[in-house]
């Protein structure tokens, strides 16, 4: 691959969608994903649900390399000359493009420890490594009450785990759902059997007898064999920097998803683009925009774009419990619930100045066509 027609730096979901668009609209062009992950693209979301009820692993790659795409795998692209149009990676290999796409996706943050019994949870390796540990009867601490760790924590507790949750805030999601709920899910959580610990932080870890001895803001210490922490991700924006890009939360994209730099896109979790429906920029880290976005890019890349308007959903399974969710989910705005059961079935809106900003589908299905069409209105979600 020393010259493609189009290149993607990025292996992840992003990039799939991308390359398939591509191929769609442009059967014989060459396309080029060179990536840091060892394995080629496959769908993460399954690493925190489905592949923890059983589902077969095998089911999760994507099938890429059947498209006619050649994968470049376990390389790190560490220069791009928008100007040359080259990309050189860390193997000092140069390869040009005719477009560029930057689904560079997202890094974990870390913790200062440096231990191999902290797992940060991201990849398809984090899964086997972790699934594996689950295995054996050790403790596990998980940092963080947000996606990622109410995820995780389920996940460890449902293959009969010892699992204790480190949550800072008041409730588990408690940045993304209302009080109530919030609260709500720190009993469920117990009911499970996993012991969770709110509105106390992380002030330290320290190693002893083996172990990874976490010590609380509320100085209790919390002795685990294994660390699990979900802290977020930040975008891994470092070689659009190198590059010259626009960066601002994110790489700043166009409504065609194209950079500040001629014919080099982002999608994904990287980019910063406009959504009419919110009238706001946003960067969004869940499946349904990585697989909507790339596909976006690929188009735009191949000549046949539009302007990139889908306002994405996501989701998640909390034991028994599931959720969908569109638009801006900020428990600082207006919420009006509306339970079927309560926080067993219902539908929780976000408003702001009357009109709808975020719907939150728990435990209710089927709608989230019908969530996306009143954001921005001031009507509420019927049936």
């Amino acid at each position: 691959m020393k010259s493609v027609r189009y290149l993607i730096i990025g292996g992840g979901m992003t990039a799939d969608a991308a390359a398939r668009a591509i191929r769609e609209s442009d059967p014989s062009g060459s396309i080029g994903i060179m990536s840091d992950d060892p394995h080629p693209p496959y769908n993460r979301p399954p690493l925190s649900k489905g592949l923890w009820k059983g589902d077969d692993p095998e089911k999760v790659w994507r099938g890429t390399d059947k498209i006619g795409v050649e994968l470049r795998l376990a390389r790190h692209a560490t220069a791009v000359n928008t100007k040359q149009k080259t990309v050189t990676d860390d193997r000092g290999n140069v390869v040009s493009y005719e477009k560029l796409l930057l689904a560079t996706g997202g890094t974990p943050r870390r913790l200062a420890m440096q231990t191999g019994q902290i797992i940060y949870y991201r990849t398809f390796d984090d899964y086997l490594r972790l699934r594996a540990l689950a295995n054996e009867k050790l403790r596990f601490a998980v940092l963080g009450g947000g996606f990622i760790g109410s995820e995780i924590a389920a996940a460890l507790r449902m293959v009969g785990r010892d699992v204790t949750m480190l949550v800072p805030e008041d409730g588990i999601g408690a940045r993304v759902f209302p009080a109530d709920l919030s609260h709500f899910l720190v009993d469920y959580y117990r009911e499970q059997g996993v012991d969770v610990r709110t509105g106390e932080g992380l002030a330290g870890l320290q190693q002893s007898a083996g172990k990874v001895v976490v010590r609380t803001t509320h100085g209790k210490e919390i002795p685990a064999d294994v660390i699990v922490a979900g802290l977020g991700i930040q975008p891994n924006v470092e070689l659009a920097e190198q590059a010259g890009l626009r960066v601002e939360n994110g790489i700043v994209v166009d409504e065609l998803l194209m950079t500040s730099a001629p014919d080099v896109f982002a999608a994904g979790d990287v980019a910063n683009f406009f959504n009419p429906a919110l009238g706001t920029r946003i960067r969004v880290e869940h499946e349904d925009n990585a697989n909507a976005m790339g596909a976006a890019a690929g188009r735009s890349m191949a000549g046949k774009g539009s302007p990139y308007t889908h306002l994405p959903f996501f989701y998640s399974d909390l034991f028994a419990l599931g959720y969908e969710a569109v638009g801006e989910l900020d428990p600082r705005l207006e919420t009006e619930s509306r339970w079927k059961e309560p926080f067993r079935e219902g539908v929780v809106y976000y408003l702001k100045d009357g009109k709808v900003r975020g719907v939150l589908l728990w435990n209710t299905w089927g709608q989230v066509d019908n969530a996306r069409a009143i954001i921005g209105t001031t009507k509420r979600l019927v049936g």
